[in-house]
């Protein structure tokens, strides 16, 4: 529960872990984190760990977690149900869990933990010397059709019953990616693959994309792949070898990100050649996390080889991403912050509660040594807002036909 004491008093809450002291926590880093402390001016800083489970994931999310516990089961075909046979109701179905492909089913049928959530984003890609080459701001929408646990109608959103949720991005800048935007349409059959459609402005139409399109970037100089979302991108079942690597405690940044001083909500920088790589970041003790590999089964022509993701074993959180090559070798990360938006006398509101959210995410191809850094802002161009649990969303942002009036 303490650094302080798991270190033996070498490194306290409010100290800063640099290249000069990283070694006395090693093991409670992943290897590309380690990496970019030992060598690359990484420093993060020591939070006090957080015991109060409702500022770790929505309230909501957490209450159903609590209310449906023990009706999930997995049906004949690996799809979780509930105990009737019925799509599942929403919260995590699996919070106690006895294998790693539950931990995963969980991560999966709810990424960002509302029913709906809007994220108003900008994009900072890094190349080989640190320098910022390119620069977005977009929008990424997510809207649950089953397991709902707010909006109404729920648990289920009528007539998509046969669907998992509907997710879009959309950019905003520079002027030559206006209007790029791409639509996933999840079955919750989790043995077939997302519908992908995109809009590019040059072609002026819809397309659909090959299933393969998952492991690209959708935009020059990114290193962000669909597949890296939440760490639970794809459809559980095409991924498969489930297994646990390692239980134990580790650092994460799980609940002091918000940058509530900001009036947008935008981070600060340090490290890597130019003083540009990496955020400003506070991490903290988690007592257990359940580190679980996984092989893309689905995807034969996958650059990807496994992955090894740490879920924090109170709230099943994925907090960290490595993955490797098919040759076995480090290829990528995916690092997330996360916090509640409650500090002090400032909060942001979702309904009733503090919204809770991922606040920034450093994406690191170790083999190009090309970072992308993501921060979910307040607000970006045309006036787009961060916010959860908006109805309104389906229709403006997740049909085909929304595609074609974002591209225009």
């Amino acid at each position: 529960m303490s650094l302080t004491s798991y270190t033996q008093g070498a490194i306290q809450e409010g100290d800063t872990i640099n290249a000069d002291n990283v070694e006395k926590v090693r093991d409670l880093l992943d290897p590309i984190q380690y990496l970019q402390v030992s060598e690359m001016g990484r420093e993060l800083r020591v939070a006090p760990t957080t015991q109060d489970i409702y500022r770790l994931s929505p309230w909501e999310y957490i209450e159903a977690t609590l209310r449906h516990q023990g009706r999930a089961r997995f049906a004949d075909d690996g799809n979780v149900v509930t105990t009737e046979g019925d799509p599942w109701v929403g919260g995590n179905p699996f919070p106690d869990p006895r294998s790693a492909s539950e931990v995963f089913a969980g991560a999966t049928l709810s990424w960002g933990r509302h029913d709906v959530s809007f994220y108003a984003v900008k994009e900072y890609d890094l190349d080989p010397d640190g320098k910022v080459s390119y620069e977005y701001q977009s929008c990424w929408v997510e809207m649950n059709a089953t397991g709902r646990i707010l909006l109404e109608p729920k648990p289920y959103m009528k007539g998509h019953e046969d669907k998992l949720r509907f997710q879009s991005v959309f950019f905003l800048t520079p002027s030559d990616s206006r209007g790029t935007s791409y639509l996933n349409i999840w079955p919750y059959d989790q043995n077939r693959y997302p519908e992908l459609y995109g809009y590019l402005p040059a072609f002026k139409r819809v397309r659909r994309f090959p299933t393969n399109q998952r492991f690209e970037p959708m935009i020059p100089g990114s290193t962000i792949y669909l597949s890296d979302a939440w760490a639970a991108g794809d459809p559980f079942l095409t991924w498969g070898n489930y297994r646990f690597v390692r239980r134990g405690p580790m650092l994460a940044a799980i609940n002091s990100g918000w940058h509530a001083d900001d009036e947008n909500w935008q981070g600060t920088v340090h490290g890597g050649q130019q003083g540009k790589t990496f955020w400003d970041t506070s991490v903290e003790l988690i007592p257990e996390v359940l580190v679980v590999e996984a092989e893309p089964t689905g995807y034969p022509r996958a650059p990807v080889g496994k992955k090894r993701v740490a879920f924090d074993a109170r709230t099943l959180l994925p907090v960290s991403m490595v993955s490797y090559d098919r040759q076995g070798k480090i290829y990528r990360s995916f690092d997330g912050a996360f916090s509640l938006y409650d500090k002090g006398e400032q909060r942001v509101m979702d309904g009733a509660h503090p919204y809770w959210s991922w606040t920034r995410v450093h994406a690191h191809d170790v083999q190009t040594n090309r970072v992308t850094r993501l921060e979910q802002v307040k607000e970006v161009v045309g006036g787009y807002r961060s916010e959860a649990n908006n109805p309104d969303a389906y229709d403006r942002f997740l049909t085909k036909g929304a595609l074609r009036r974002m591209g225009t």
